[in-house]
């Protein structure tokens, strides 16, 4: 190449360079925040997994079959007390009070005409302060868990009083539902810890406690404003809610204590071993619950619900006869199943209508769990025939006006 020819396209070079540098200047590039991505590994990883996982069964379940029986097709089948929508409890183990503030919030309906609804988790809040003094006070003897029983939110109420729903609501922004999991785990391992240390200061552990219900919940409210007055939680309970803790009892139906008297429902979720429990034969038990649902009286009620008779999505809990039949049910074939523990407390629920077909009675049953939900006519319910009642239903909480003629047969306390 001569000179010429050189100098020239080192020009012409220089040249394209100073342009293309000033139409680069001339452009402001932005940039934003996107979720990294990369859809095609992702793809990989799931056809690994695929491959060197063994591969998922889904387990079978052995279910009843209710061809050709007479069974509840809609809830607008049955005469209902007033009850609110149901409402999921989540991931949570909290139906004992999601089932009895439902209850209650029907009893606030049938006493004072109020359509209210109450905070459930200001009541697991404050009961998981108490559990965690009973803790305390039983150098860790005391049951630390997610469970309950139904009588207990009359307990907690006592010293706590109740708020309305919009008063506390512990879900945050954009979660749908609850899950404790993660706070039930810290809380566990906190005091586990202060077991194995020895460390006893009531006090700290309590204030301990607190600060993770806190973290995770939010603080309880200490006042509620009604018609723009402050009122404490105790206030709103009696002077708006109009309920009165005192006024409801718990029921248990077993031959391990003496009929007609009150005796410890002995399971572990009753952690601190109330002895307030009204023990009746099997068939006032029955007759109890037909009666005070006619009458117009809900109740919060508990027992087993991991039974061959219940179908979900058909909403449907019957006792097949393959189990038991129903004539063969009584107080005997119902303490058996306890004892050996094939009748466990699983679960809380609300009792809220019935229906009398040519088989039998069958109760509607609102349910805050996730079974429940399923039902494909009736979201959150369940058609309860009367033999799953006598034979897996354990105890229940209602308004002791509904049940003054059993009350007069007990013994009078001094």
């Amino acid at each position: 190449m001569n000179h010429f020819l050189k100098t020239t396209s080192t020009i012409s070079i220089a040249a394209l360079l100073c342009s293309n540098l000033n139409a680069q200047t001339d452009r402001k590039d932005k940039a934003q925040f996107k979720a990294k991505s990369n859809e095609f590994y992702e793809q990989i990883k799931k056809g690994t997994q695929l491959f060197d996982e063994p591969k998922k069964v889904t387990p079978l379940v052995l279910r009843m079959d209710f061809t050709g029986i007479d069974v509840p097709k809609s809830a607008s089948e049955f005469k209902t007390v007033f009850t609110q929508k149901p409402e999921s409890q989540g991931e949570t183990g909290t139906c004992w009070c999601f089932s009895t503030t439902a209850f209650y919030e029907s009893e606030i309906k049938r006493i004072s005409n109020q359509d209210i609804q109450l905070a459930e988790l200001y009541t697991v809040y404050w009961e998981y302060v108490e559990k965690a003094k009973e803790f305390v006070r039983t150098r860790g003897a005391s049951l630390f868990d997610e469970g309950s029983e139904t009588d207990d939110v009359a307990r907690i109420m006592k010293v706590y009083g109740a708020v309305p729903s919009e008063a506390y609501n512990t879900l945050k922004p954009g979660q749908q539902f609850h899950n404790h999991k993660k706070m039930v785990e810290e809380m566990r391992a906190y005091l586990a810890s202060v077991k194995n240390s020895n460390q006893w200061n009531s006090d700290e552990v309590i204030a301990t406690i607190k600060s993770i219900l806190n973290f995770y919940l939010g603080e309880p409210p200490v006042s509620v404003t009604v018609a723009g007055k402050k009122i404490t939680p105790q206030e709103y309970l009696k002077t708006i809610a109009k309920l009165n803790p005192e006024d409801y009892v718990g029921f248990m139906s077993f031959m391990e204590s003496p009929y007609f008297t009150q005796a410890e429902y002995k399971v572990p979720d009753n952690w601190w071993h109330s002895a307030d429990y009204y023990n009746v034969p099997l068939n006032d038990f029955m007759s109890i619950i037909k009666s005070a649902i006619k009458n117009g009286y809900s109740m919060s009620i508990g027992g087993d619900v991991s039974e061959s008779g219940m179908e979900n999505k058909t909403g449907v809990a019957m006792i097949p006869t393959y189990d038991i039949p129903s004539a063969y049910i009584d107080e005997y074939s119902r303490q058996l199943r306890f004892s050996n523990g094939s009748t466990t407390d699983d679960h809380a629920m609300q009792l809220v209508g019935y229906e009398e077909k040519p088989n039998g009675t069958w109760f509607l049953i609102k349910d805050s769990g996730s079974g429940g939900q399923n039902n494909q006519t009736a979201p959150g319910y369940w058609y309860m025939h009367e033999d799953f009642v006598k034979l897996k239903m354990t105890t229940f909480t209602i308004n002791k006006d509904a049940v003054k003629e059993i009350l007069a047969k007990f013994p009078k306390k001094n």
